[in-house]
């Protein structure tokens, strides 16, 4: 990476997309990875274990992201592998299968730190109950945090990030919204546990973006942000911007103000829509660059300052909407 690279945010984007424009025998990591370098402008990877990235083929995914000038943001942890699982990681009612979900974690986190990975996301899409009376909510709830204490003492150098979501594929989530996860966080009590936030995700928990935000940087560490849009009805992983662009704008400006200067990574679904994905994610970065333009200008705007001290909607949104598309 440039010294000039170094100054910005990096950019990943969703590695899974680009099989769309790879021959099916080329679909591989290191040759998924060499197609999102191909993009420009992206300068980090995140690899799903085990699916992506495992011991068995760590070597070539180390030279891949070598060769490609692509430094390793993070190991992102799936379970859905086994079909024991499908009833839960973390709070799966047998504990041997609980032990293989935090081993599993674990094995995850060396791997990570040896190809220079700073972080692993826990997202527990699987922990979590379908109908009323099937989970000991109690013993759920202590179990994940026993398992998330294990994981984030298993190696302190590496920050573990919680990723909530409000379903899918469990009908409620163990952990679905931004206030639950930081009550996980403060009972966790660990200085390398945080919060990835996904905008889509944050949507559809009938959150405000910024807000959500905010109440991370206040009550924890924001170590991961994944970046799309959506309809607030479900995870549309729509490109950047599409749906809620002020809303877009103010998270930007959100994330300025607490310092945030991690990884922003495109979590969109080219796929689902038939788009090419080299230029879906051109779009996500040409898209991204702008908001955050805009944000950087109204960050020092005095009249929009006052605008929203004194909740004047009316007046905020014309400020907003001169800086974002003009007189």
């Amino acid at each position: 990476m440039t010294e000039d690279q170094s100054k910005r945010h990096r950019y990943a984007a969703r590695l899974n997309a680009f099989k769309a424009a790879l021959p099916p025998n080329r679909c591989d990591t290191p040759h998924l990875l060499a197609a999102a370098a191909g993009v420009g402008k992206l300068h980090a990877a995140d690899l799903n274990f085990p699916d992506q990235v495992s011991v068995s083929n760590e070597a070539e995914v180390r030279a891949a992201l070598q060769a490609n000038d692509l430094q390793l943001n993070g190991i992102a942890m799936r379970y859905y592998g086994e079909a024991a699982f499908a009833i839960g990681a973390f709070t799966n009612p047998d504990p041997s299968v609980r032990r293989r979900a935090i081993d599993r974690t674990r094995e995850a986190m060396d791997l990570g730190a040896r190809l220079g990975a700073g972080q692993v996301t826990l997202w527990m899409g699987q922990d979590g109950f379908d109908y009323p009376f099937q989970m000991d909510y109690a013993r759920a709830w202590d179990d994940t945090i026993s398992a998330m204490a294990e994981v984030a003492d298993h190696n302190r150098e590496m920050d573990v990030a919680i990723e909530y979501k409000p379903n899918d594929p469990r009908a409620f989530s163990l952990m679905p919204d931004v206030g639950t996860t930081l009550l996980a966080v403060r009972e966790l009590d660990r200085p390398n546990v945080g919060v990835t936030l996904d905008f889509a995700h944050v949507l559809y928990a009938d959150e405000m973006p910024a807000c959500a935000v905010l109440l991370v940087a206040r009550n924890s560490r924001l170590l991961g942000v994944h970046l799309n849009d959506g309809y607030g009805r479900r995870d549309d992983g729509l490109m950047v911007g599409t749906v809620h662009p002020v809303a877009t704008v103010e998270f930007f400006l959100e994330l300025d103000r607490i310092g945030y200067d991690g990884v922003i990574y495109f979590d969109t679904f080219p796929d689902h829509s038939g788009l090419d994905p080299v230029e879906e994610v051109r779009t996500n970065i040409r898209m991204a660059e702008r908001f955050r333009a805009v944000a950087g200008v109204l960050r020092g705007n005095r009249d929009l300052a006052e605008a929203v001290a004194r909740q004047d909607a009316a007046l905020s949104q014309r400020i907003v909407a001169r800086a974002l598309y003009g007189e």
